[in-house]
């Protein structure tokens, strides 16, 4: 697994080396570091879903001092999950004579008055991270290659079990494993992204009996978590414990998207008496800093990282090339249909971080020091 890491790590630094050699457009109007000269003090809109994830959080921040570097002047407004709330902010956005929107949505079927609005105004929108749907009016997409995210996490979840190894062989342990599902808010495009991805792996393993979904829930409707919120998947989490594992069974494994997700449902494994030696094998999103000392820790097994500072740069150098008569680079125009138009994309690859992986991507890669981790 640490191998795989690390290649997907290296993979994922000559990606972001790629897009900063290279100019920002077909015009050659330069990388983000030129942006300094043609940012001059404009006005881009950046608009983040909530302050409760830590994640939105450092987006946010990478975003606003790279375009800040960039020469160009920022709104960054946070919307707390609320959907009009973010509608109106970004109005506001546009009222303020916004040259470029960067949006990361909370629900993205919601914004196509908003973004009529944005496009009457001949202003570029970049969805970050979440697909924004239903509009025509939604210009590039930056965000992570999302069904290998879910790929990742279902296979970290058969590697911890033993059921792979850590080449992604199978290694003849056919269990059966006791597991539950969870998916994301359905809201987000990118869930059922996560979820499709996840499920195209663990399915063969469920057909042939080797994985058990004791509950018997593994529909997406059943599974997702409204708001990616943890203290629903907490509820949910301790609502099976009674009802599906009161005979004495034990879960062996839970399938989570996110790790604040993961988190709840610790704390419901906890509260129904699991210790760090008898935790389940429990996957993430995000390497959120409180998780990753669950890693650490054991409680949590594996969550993948996804450089919020290289996605930022595509964001950043997307804007910069539209704002300077570019065409920004993508690498996937084919995946990301919105529903009115396929949206041209560029996609970054994920990392899976286990216990084994967190000194030589986390640490060694600067996006965490190790007196965070250990404190």
């Amino acid at each position: 697994m640490k191998k795989k890491a690390l290649l997907a790590l290296l993979t994922a630094g000559a990606v972001a080396l790629s897009l900063a050699a290279c100019s920002s457009g077909g015009s050659g109007s330069g990388s983000s570091t030129d942006g300094a000269q043609a940012g001059d003090g404009s006005l881009i809109g950046v608009a983040m879903p909530t302050r409760s994830s830590e994640r939105w959080i450092a987006d946010g921040d990478n975003i606003k001092s790279q375009l800040e570097a960039a020469g160009y002047t920022v709104d960054l407004e946070y919307a707390e999950d609320d959907i009009p709330t973010q509608v109106s902010q970004i109005e506001n956005m546009i009222t303020k004579g916004a040259k470029a929107l960067i949006i990361a949505s909370i629900d993205g079927t919601t914004l196509t008055n908003t973004l009529q609005n944005a496009k009457d105004n001949d202003i570029p929108v970049i969805a970050y991270d979440r697909l924004i749907r239903d509009s025509d009016n939604v210009d590039y997409y930056a965000t992570f290659d999302n069904y290998k995210v879910g790929v990742e996490q279902a296979t970290s979840l058969l590697t911890g079990l033993g059921v792979l190894d850590a080449s992604g062989n199978k290694t003849g342990n056919t269990g059966p494993f006791n597991i539950e599902l969870f998916a994301g808010s359905p809201d987000d495009n990118n869930a059922t992204f996560f979820f499709n991805g996840a499920m195209d792996t663990l399915k063969p393993f469920i057909s042939d009996g080797t994985l058990k979904v004791k509950s018997g829930q593994t529909d997406f409707n059943t599974v997702a978590t409204l708001r990616w919120d943890p203290a629903t998947a907490q509820a949910r989490m301790e609502n099976i414990l009674t009802s599906t594992y009161s005979d004495g069974s034990k879960v062996n494994g839970v399938l989570s998207p996110y790790d604040g997700l993961s988190r709840g449902i610790i704390s419901a494994l906890t509260s129904a008496g699991y210790t760090t030696a008898d935790m389940p094998i429990i996957t993430g999103q995000d390497a959120e800093l409180d998780s990753v000392k669950a890693i650490e820790a054991g409680e949590q097994y594996s969550t993948i990282y996804k450089d919020t500072r290289e996605l930022a740069k595509v964001a950043v150098q997307m804007a910069t090339s539209l704002l300077t008569g570019g065409t920004p680079e993508t690498n996937d125009t084919k995946t990301y249909d919105n529903g009115k138009k396929v949206v041209p994309s560029y996609l970054l690859q994920p990392v899976v971080v286990t216990k084994d992986d967190i000194q030589s991507v986390l640490v060694d890669g600067g996006y965490y020091t190790e007196d965070q981790i250990k404190g």
